[in-house]
């Protein structure tokens, strides 16, 4: 049943093919998953290029990665009109700063992204949040079907995003011009596969 999945999760980033076919040399192995818990039961059946302590690190890497970069919004509002209901929550932290809560809005971690780096030299991460069309994407803007799955993807997709933290956040003006969270992650994916489930 496993390969089976696994299977089904390769085709379907398969049906994203890259622009260039050139690009598929620099491409790495990644995976996607909603939860620390479930990298580590993955980890447990043998995987390929990562261990249960590579899943643990991974996703603490990616908390901090989205308490620092994830968008933040003047409204609850305006943040679930980009992530969708129910998907955001304050600003830790600026209630952790003595700022208070309830004027900074940002999206819930909601998975995870790990790949293999090149030469061997371990795992790297990115947090998922959720879009108000149901992808997840990650705060540099690669967007996947799927919280969970595995496939091919290029390493820039494990790039850092541009810190929001002490930022101000985002208005609904500045939202519409920019085109809104999916919609700008979608354009920035240009070359990265999505991972599907």
């Amino acid at each position: 049943m496993r390969k089976r999945s696994r299977t089904v999760a390769l085709a379907i980033m398969g049906s994203t093919a890259f622009a260039l076919a050139g690009c598929r040399d620099e491409q790495t192995a990644a995976e996607a998953f909603p939860s620390e818990a479930a990298c580590i039961a993955s980890a447990q059946q043998g995987n390929l290029f990562y261990t249960e302590a590579d899943c643990r690190t991974a996703f603490a890497s990616a908390a901090q990665d989205h308490l620092e970069t994830a968008p933040r919004y003047e409204s609850l509002e305006l943040c679930e009109q980009e992530h969708g209901q129910g998907n955001c929550g304050g600003d830790p932290a600026q209630t952790a700063q003595g700022g208070g809560a309830g004027s900074i809005f940002m999206p819930l971690m909601m998975g995870y992204l790990i790949g293999s780096m090149m030469g061997g030299r371990g795992v790297a991460s990115q947090p998922l949040a959720r879009t108000a069309d149901g992808r997840f994407s990650t705060p540099g803007g690669t967007s996947v079907a799927n919280n969970r799955g595995a496939g091919q993807m290029q390493p820039g997709a494990f790039n850092k995003a541009p810190t929001t933290m002490g930022q101000p956040p985002m208005t609904r003006a500045q939202v519409a011009q920019r085109g809104g969270f999916g919609q700008t992650a979608t354009t920035r994916s240009t070359g990265s596969r999505s991972v599907g489930g």
